[in-house]
């Protein structure tokens, strides 16, 4: 099957990709994210919404055969999104970070390319929201990450599974750190290493800490350590650095949730200190555990807005935490230093 398509796009130059002729793309006065800041600021009712749908779930997107085409008849391939929540909730939250923090456009634009960040945003403006998928999927993902498949004529893309993997996993070494450790026994086969470690994953703490359990989860993350060697015939002590950042500090941070129940959450931080940097709540991302779909939540000037793709009105805001979700992921954003 990857053969057969190959014929029809080239991955490595996803810019020629156009949808052009079936959505309409216009001139814009205001961002995006400018028209949902203007909607939180200018209506007053308690139950508003933002206006049109965002980042609606699946998609279909058409391309059109290249050069390599047997046929002297344009032709048409359709690319069947299905189950995109999986990226869906983050890349709402990546771009109200990009739009809201000008200043982490070069930072990221070394992890996820310049041209990239630009044309998502583009995109994104645009309300051109299947490529924007696409974008993600044929720049970030590998072929292991999602199933394709040959159905009904066309090319169907699912993208059920994990967000984690999907999004989080695929932000290079954005959130890179690294630990060293060192046995206390001579003989021990490998005596030094360096462990690096690409997303935060932390867990809950055993007992309930005298302080907040996700800032201890952290820093428990980040602390040296003392712990029996794992090595084979080793019966040393293996002593661990404190874990810090590869490339310093990361414009922001995706803490994997996942191992947390909701009684382990006494309540979520809008601050933590990471490695010395203090670093500002900026979203979330839920889990429906039993539709087996996310959602994310992030703020806007103080308001908290929900977004669910599967909704027709997708983007609302948040008078109180959505009952009955699962915390995936909380998204810190770096303070600026004044």
């Amino acid at each position: 099957m990857e053969n057969r398509f190959s014929v029809l796009i080239d991955n490595g130059d996803f810019s020629r990709f156009s949808t052009t002729d079936n959505n309409l793309h216009f001139e814009r006065t205001k961002t995006l994210f400018e028209e949902i800041r203007a909607s939180i600021n200018n209506n007053e009712e308690q139950d508003r919404s933002f206006w049109r749908p965002v980042l609606p779930w699946g998609g279909v997107f058409t391309i059109r055969a290249g050069r390599k085409a047997v046929s002297c008849i344009p032709l048409c391939v359709e690319i069947q999104l299905k189950n995109t929540c999986t990226i869906d909730g983050f890349l709402m939250i990546l771009y109200v970070i990009l739009r809201d923090n000008r200043g982490f456009h070069r930072e990221l634009a070394v992890f996820l390319g310049k041209q990239f960040i630009e044309r998502f945003l583009y995109l994104m403006d645009s309300c051109d929201y299947t490529t924007v998928k696409m974008l993600w999927i044929w720049n970030r993902m590998s072929k292991r990450q999602y199933r394709s498949e040959i159905h009904q004529t066309a090319l169907e893309i699912d993208l059920f599974g994990n967000e984690h993997q999907n999004f989080t996993e695929n932000l290079e070494n954005l959130m890179s750190t690294m630990q060293q450790s060192l046995c206390t026994n001579w003989s021990c086969p490998t005596r030094f290493q360096n462990i690096t470690k690409t997303t935060i994953n932390i867990s809950p703490p055993h007992e309930l800490p005298h302080r907040d359990p996700i800032q201890s989860a952290v820093d428990e993350f980040f602390s040296p350590k003392l712990l029996l060697c794992t090595e084979k015939g080793c019966d040393g002590l293996r002593e661990f650095s404190h874990r810090v950042f590869c490339h310093g500090p990361p414009p922001f941070v995706i803490l994997n949730m996942q191992q947390w129940r909701s009684e382990d959450l006494s309540y979520v931080p809008y601050h933590l200190v990471l490695c010395q940097h203090r670093y500002l709540l900026e979203g979330a991302t839920l889990f429906n555990k039993e539709e087996h779909h996310y959602s994310a939540a992030f703020q806007i000037d103080g308001c908290w807005m929900h977004y669910d793709g599967l909704r027709s009105d997708n983007l609302i805001l948040l008078h109180r935490p959505p009952e009955l979700l699962l915390l995936s992921s909380l998204v810190y954003v770096r303070a600026s230093q004044k």
